[in-house]
């Protein structure tokens, strides 16, 4: 056995060389942080470039850590304790479960924190994380948490009309008490606050930009239509797809039959993205809200909030995800309505709606991305050709175009070792985008990578004749 095939597929994990007995905070923080997340392994005898260290006593070593989590973790989180030799020297392992009684707190030096994982890093946890773990441990969600809005003072057309016409049924007043948007006092939960008309919930909002090109660029003609909305949560849902609709073409083509509709994007695919995006939203992210950022050749849709048990979504098999629903309230009130379904099947068919359309090839499969605090879908255009568009990228060429579009260009030639995990974290790009757009760099004859994609360095060549600068 080796260091690798033991950590395995493990998600979250530390190293240590050794236990620092007099800084337990120091590795008891990835402890809560494990515990409040997916769970995760600390490593005691290993370097953080793999090498094994090795214990002198790892018996010992692992008596200490026992004491020392029962000692100063509240509540007491699941864990296995293991040894294990490798190349003749003992490590200690420690595997924290996944905890359902959070938050779980680090207790010392008159402190109690609540850690967490944010990247390959455990910190403190914010209010709204702190507020995350608490609602979890207390088998609650905010949808359904009490507001300080009250049923009379608000209006709930949109919600009625739209019920009505897709159920056959009347929504009456005792379904707001029983569908969960309201308490039996008249004061609404998140959820109904959500649903009304007029929401009080004013980071409820959803940004929507047709993009002039393949990027964003600043400049007058960069974007084409621009809207923001804000309202009930029906209304968001119906303005989405109208902004959309309008901003994207339809071609047909004759067959023996009569014709064969070829639209950009996949009218199904799209229309479940933009509930998931609405329904799933973590509302306890301020200042955020969802977007629809449609280019040329892809429509972007971001949503705050990762997936709802911490994992990543482009780790797992999107065919065979199991539903975990954030909002359940908001989530079972749409599926009464037809909008979606109960059971997680919605990535399932997103990439099927997508291999049944027209122009469908592989490459165009949809792309759904994931980080702690933030969930994307690419939907790529199916009537997109880059031969098409070859005009466009003949002008792209040109220097100041270049180096408009592409501030990765400065930063890599201020650092021609930098790599797409520091452009992405510089630039505020998630590390799909960043690739994309390098590979589109090295199209055009402006990059080349040199050596590993590790060791490696990038080569800028004039953009006009291919010379290396």
């Amino acid at each position: 056995m080796d260091i690798k095939t033991l950590i395995g597929e493990t998600t979250e994990y530390d190293k240590k060389v050794a236990l620092e007995e007099k800084r337990p905070k120091s590795w008891l923080k990835s402890v809560s942080a494990f515990a409040n997340g997916i769970g995760g392994r600390l490593f005691f005898g290993v370097a953080n470039d793999d090498t094994v260290i090795g214990l002198s006593e790892a018996k010992y070593v692992s008596e200490k850590i026992s004491e020392a989590i029962k000692d100063k973790m509240d509540p007491l989180p699941k864990f296995i304790l293991s040894i294990h030799v490798i190349d003749g020297k003992q490590i200690v392992t420690v595997e924290v479960c996944p905890g359902q009684e959070t938050p779980y707190y680090y207790i010392g030096d008159g402190n109690r924190i609540a850690f967490v994982r944010i990247g390959n890093e455990s910190v403190p946890a914010d209010s709204s994380n702190l507020m995350r773990l608490v609602l979890k441990g207390s088998g609650k969600t905010y949808d359904s948490l009490p507001s300080r809005y009250k049923f009379e003072n608000l209006a709930f057309t949109k919600l009625r009309s739209v019920y009505k016409m897709r159920t056959g049924a009347d929504f009456t007043t005792s379904d707001y008490v029983s569908f969960g948007l309201m308490t039996e006092d008249g004061i609404l939960t998140n959820a109904g606050a959500l649903l009304a008309d007029d929401s009080p919930i004013r980071h409820s909002r959803l940004f929507c930009t047709r993009w002039n090109g393949l990027d964003k660029a600043p400049g007058l003609t960069d974007a084409l239509d621009d809207k923001e909305f804000s309202g009930s949560l029906i209304s968001l849902l119906q303005d989405g797809q109208d902004f959309i609709k309008n901003n994207t073409k339809k071609r047909w083509r004759k067959t023996g039959n009569g014709r064969e509709e070829m639209p950009e994007y996949p009218e199904q695919a799209v229309f479940e993205c933009l509930v998931n995006a609405l329904i799933h939203r973590d509302y306890l992210e301020l200042g955020s809200e969802v977007h629809i950022d449609l280019y040329d050749d892809r429509m972007e849709i971001y949503s705050p909030g990762g997936m709802f048990d911490g994992t990543l979504v482009q780790n797992l098999d999107t065919d065979h995800v199991p539903s975990k629903r954030r909002n359940p309230v908001i989530a079972d009130l749409f599926s009464r309505m037809h909008f979606m379904e109960r059971r997680g099947s919605g990535f399932k068919k997103i990439k099927a709606d997508y291999r049944n359309a027209a122009n469908f090839t592989e490459e165009k499969m949809p792309v759904f991305t994931s980080t702690a605090t933030s969930f994307f879908v690419t939907l790529y255009n199916l009537n997109y050709s880059a031969t098409e568009n070859a005009t466009d990228n003949a002008t792209e060429n040109a220097t100041e175009n270049i180096e408009k579009r592409y501030p990765e260009i400065q930063l890599i030639r201020n650092n021609p070792e930098i790599t797409t995990t520091q452009i992405s974290a510089i630039l505020q790009k998630d590390r799909t985008t960043i690739a994309r757009r390098i590979k589109k760099l090295k199209e055009l004859g402006v990059l080349e990578r040199v050596g590993s994609d590790r060791k490696g360095s990038w080569i800028i060549r004039d953009f006009n004749d291919g010379k290396k600068e």
